[in-house]
Parts: C-alpha cells; structure tokens; sequence
C-alpha cells in the first residue's frame, strides 16, 4: 500500500483564500480511480487554513479568547476542502471516507502523545479510502495546535510501513534551489536522506503556517532512515502520480529508505 500527501499549493490556491484547483482535483482522482493498489490520502490544508490559522496564531496556542472562534472558524474551512476533495474522489467511483485528526490523536506541545490507527485498518479491510487532512487538534500543554499533512503521513508511515509516500506538489520534484526564483535550479531525480541535507530551500512567500519546503524535506529523511521510499512528484501532471503507483518510472524524486 502507498501513503499519498496531496499538498495544499497543488489542490488549492495558496496566494488567494478559499481557492481550490476543481479541475486539478479531477484529473488526479481520474488517475487514482484507475489504480488497484490500496492507498490512504492526507492533504494539506492549503489556503483553506493557513490564512486563518496565521491570523489567529493558533500554531502559538491559547492567549486570548478570541482564539476560539478562530480555531472553530480554521477547523470548518479545512473540514469544507476535505468534504470538496471526498466530492471528486466519489465522482470517480473512488470510496474515500474522511477520518479528521482529532479523531485519531493528540498532541502535547506539537508532538504527538496518542494516536490509534484502528480506523484507517479497518476501511482498508474492507476496501475503503481513508483519507485525512490537516488541521487544527486539542494539545494538553498548549490548548490547541496545528496538526500538519505533513506529521499525519511520517505518523501513518510509522504505522504502516508502506511501499512508498509519494508527496503530490506543484513542482516536478525537489529541487537543489527554489525553481521558483532561481533558474539555475536543478531537478533531484534520486537522493539519499544523507544527500538531502546538502540542499538548500527557500521559505514560502505565502500565509504558510508550517515549515514548508525544508520542514518537507526534514520529514522525507526520517520516512528514509525508517527505510521507507518517498516520491516527490507534480500533481499538474497527474499520470505521473499513477506512473509510480503502478511501480513505472516517471518523472519526480526519488528518495530511497535506508533498508535495514
């Protein structure tokens, strides 16, 4: 089975509050519809969180009252992206059932105290997608925090240990620079964890409340000393997303787990 990340700058519009990409969603789940390998989804929160999130500071926890609306407010704009994604994937015939992280786990000052993947095995059992989101959860230390996409997939691929985790982003892969702004940026086709750390990555401009490209890349290298391959590919090109699925090569990142 393989864990697939659908990142926020791939199915929404990070520079515009509340944008989704309806056309890159459905040629995505077209794809997926077509694959019979099992697969569990998360994906980020994109302009449907971040904004509010950062507008509120709830990634600081509780300070004042007003906070609470804020939190209410940013957990119902995720849980909409989330119910427009389940939308496409239903579309296509694809029976994707959503499982919020506050159903799952905790946190205590950012880190994960209790998480059960019971759930997620038993809609695998029984041929259902689960899928999940990031979001705001309940943190014993801070009040509240944000639980990103990115910490669900290296928790899920603890659990699982799959065949890969294949990051879906709005580039071909991983770059040794931010292609972005720098023309002399060069594609990563394979890598090590080891190799990963010579790279250098920008921060993103927008309202991004996680780390970004680097906190992306920090958590590839533990999916890979846990010996877990991870594939960074452009979701703009969705057959590619099947391409790996199917174990075909394509183009993307690849970087492979350190096998025991």
């Amino acid at each position: 089975m393989y864990l697939i990340k659908l990142g926020g700058s791939v199915i929404t519009d990070k520079a515009t509050p509340s944008t989704f990409k309806p056309t890159v969603m459905d040629a995505l789940a077209t794809h997926l519809a077509k694959v019979s390998t099992p697969f569990v989804i998360t994906h980020g929160a994109g302009s449907f969180g971040h904004v509010l999130a950062k507008q509120y500071h709830l990634n600081k926890g509780y300070t004042t009252d007003d906070q609470l609306l804020g939190f209410a407010q940013t957990h119902a704009s995720v849980q909409a992206l989330n119910t427009i994604v389940l939308n496409h994937l239903h579309h296509h015939g694809i029976p994707a059932v959503s499982l919020p992280p506050h159903a799952f786990l905790t946190l205590d000052n950012h880190q994960p105290t209790r998480s059960t993947f019971t759930l997620f095995e038993q809609y695998l059992q029984h041929q259902f997608i689960p899928i999940t989101f990031g979001d705001v959860v309940l943190d014993s230390t801070l009040t509240f925090s944000i639980c990103s996409g990115d910490l669900l997939i290296e928790l899920l691929a603890k659990h699982f240990k799959p065949d890969g985790v294949i990051f879906v982003m709005d580039e071909d892969g991983i770059y040794t620079a931010n292609p972005k702004t720098d023309t002399q940026a060069q594609l990563v086709k394979t890598s090590t964890a080891q190799q990963l750390t010579s790279l250098t990555t920008s921060a993103n401009t927008h309202a991004d409340v996680t780390s970004g490209m680097k906190g992306k890349i920090n958590t590839i290298q533990r999916l890979a000393l846990l010996g877990i391959d991870t594939f960074v590919v452009n979701g703009n090109h969705p057959d590619r997303l099947k391409a790996i699925l199917t174990g075909k090569s394509t183009i993307c990142t690849h970087v492979r787990g350190n096998k025991p």
